[in-house]
């Protein structure tokens, strides 16, 4: 097709080539054809070289790629190849006894602006670029007829929608979608609230570090920092640990906590669950743990939030290091985009040395496999997580 066109500077379609997906206005020297936020553009070079097609958009960032192939055709077939794709993928690497997990995750899959987690037999979806607002109706057609699910619901709102000039849009997108569901997750099942809960319902991103607590935690007191349905927790609790501490601000998230716990056959007794704030908690606390997890929500939502998200990075990581005995586990983690792992691992550091002990390196943690990053697309990476034993 003949679509509008975007010239680049000289020299600022180096991160294209190099497969970036994200172009941003600065790098534009000139825009052919009358394209509105959300059009399919064609990026050439300051010398006319075609580079790729992708969502044009008058924000910060001005170009989204889809394909690098210039005579592609973008249309419902494009996104039916995209979406199968991300199926099979799903296919491979998703293990048994689960059905729940993230069937497309944006740049990650070729979609940008697209995300979509099945929870058994429904999806929960959200679009966050213009680009992709414009091919709503689509793909929501594709996901029906690909995936099967008996209900979408559509979760698109937040700071991403704003930037692209869209309204909030919250409410069924086919079929219908109960309040909550039970999913399965190796084998454990969890009550996850579709409507109203963080993030699509249920933090799917943290399931094969949930295996690696439930492995850590075996004849251990297990403190679970801001632990929202008590995912880690029940984990922790079928790995054999002795005593498990939850910790949540939310009195909601925390009754569904306990039902999580007893529906798996452990008991809120054994296992408690405290409605508190984890700062206070940490630091008025008494009790020492053997493997602590730290997962708050995202501290900084942009760069201006950066300095201030660091204090508190760093607060309730040197309090966890205080709380764990002499060779004790660390499991802490970052969901802020704005943190770099770089930035991330400077903050604990500082907190561990602050506490007066020394941190073995044991991993880098992240997101699971059926949350693919796009490896020229390091912004991709908003999950960052370090395992640590600590020493004085």
């Amino acid at each position: 097709m003949d679509y509008p066109r975007i010239v680049l500077k000289q020299g600022r379609d180096a991160a294209l080539r190099h497969g970036h997906p994200w172009l941003f206005s600065g790098a534009i020297a000139a825009v052919e054809g009358r394209p509105e936020s959300g059009d399919i553009v064609l990026a050439a070079d300051a010398a006319g070289r075609p580079i790729g097609l992708g969502f044009y958009n008058t924000g910060d960032i001005a170009f989204r790629l889809l394909t690098e192939d210039p005579a592609a055709r973008i249309d419902a077939g494009f996104w039916r190849r995209r979406i199968e794709r991300a199926l099979g993928l799903r296919r491979r690497v998703i293990p048994p006894k689960t059905d729940a997990y993230r069937l497309v995750n944006a740049e990650g899959d070729g979609m940008p602006g697209l995300v979509c987690d099945r929870y058994g037999r429904y999806l929960v979806m959200t679009i966050g670029t213009a680009g992709m607002e414009k091919w709503r109706e689509v793909v929501i057609g594709l996901l029906r007829e690909i995936a099967a699910p008996v209900g979408i619901f559509e979760r698109s709102e937040g700071r991403s929608r704003q930037l692209e000039g869209l309204a909030d849009r919250i409410g069924p997108a086919a079929g219908d979608v109960p309040a909550a569901v039970e999913i399965g997750e190796n084998g454990l099942r969890f009550e996850v609230d579709l409507l109203t809960g963080q993030k699509t319902g249920f933090f799917l991103d943290q399931r094969r570090n949930r295996e690696m607590v439930g492995a850590l935690g075996r004849e251990s007191t297990v403190l679970n920092c801001f632990s929202y349905t008590g995912a880690f927790s029940v984990y922790a609790a079928r790995g054999g640990a002795k005593r498990v501490v939850s910790v949540e601000a939310s009195a909601a998230a925390n009754e569904i906590a306990s039902r999580n716990l007893r529906r798996n056959g452990f008991s809120p007794g054994q296992h408690p669950v405290l409605t508190a704030n984890v700062f206070d908690y940490l630091r008025e606390t008494k009790e020492i743990f053997d493997l602590i997890v730290l997962d708050p929500p995202a501290f900084a939502k942009s760069r201006k939030d950066v300095d201030r998200s660091a204090r508190g990075y760093k607060e309730i990581n040197l309090q966890a290091a205080v709380r764990l005995r002499e060779g004790g586990i660390l499991a802490t983690f970052s969901c802020s985009n704005p943190i770099t792992p770089e930035l991330f691992e400077k903050i604990v550091l500082g907190a561990v040395r602050d506490a007066g002990k020394t941190a073995q390196l044991l991993g880098q943690l992240g997101a699971g496999a059926d949350h693919p990053v796009n490896l020229a697309h390091p912004e991709g990476r908003y999950l960052k997580g370090l395992l640590l034993c600590l020493y004085s």
